[in-house]
């Protein structure tokens, strides 16, 4: 399984996010700086984190985003479903683009369909604290002085 760059831009959001102090905000900018990542491609991961309720957001001078909730609280499981655009690992997952000719009879479907459930049930059990057990050292890296 691999994730999209849009999923995985998202999660490094909610990993810069929760490097922050609770509340305090930041910048697309800044968070596009620390990652260097294109700053139009935040814009749309922000603006879909925000949608999704993992991110709060601040418009105007002086505005910026924030976690929407604990880090303790965000699931990265929950993250991964919300952001990725599909889970068709193979042709057989989307019925109704399915071409292949083995599918009725193809034992390959059940197992990545087993695999997938594995990978997805492995992320519920993380959130987004766990992927912050080193703060201090993500702080020195994405939040120089």
């Amino acid at each position: 399984m691999r994730l999209t760059m849009y999923t995985d831009f998202s999660l490094r959001v909610l990993i810069y996010l929760g490097t922050k102090e609770q509340g305090k905000l930041a910048t697309i900018q800044e968070i596009s700086d620390a990652y260097n990542i294109s700053k139009n491609h935040l814009m749309k991961v922000t603006f879909e984190l925000g949608k999704a309720g993992f991110i709060h957001t601040v418009r105007g001078r002086g505005g910026g985003i924030r976690l929407a909730d604990l880090p303790e609280n965000i699931n990265i499981g929950t993250v991964v479903r919300k952001m990725e655009d599909d889970f068709h690992l193979v042709e057989c997952f989307d019925m109704e683009h399915n071409r292949c000719p083995i599918a009725p009879v193809c034992g390959l479907r059940g197992v990545l369909g087993k695999a997938l459930h594995a990978y997805l049930t492995v992320l519920d059990g993380y959130t987004l604290e766990d992927l912050l057990f080193n703060k201090e050292g993500l702080r020195e890296i994405l939040q120089p002085l």
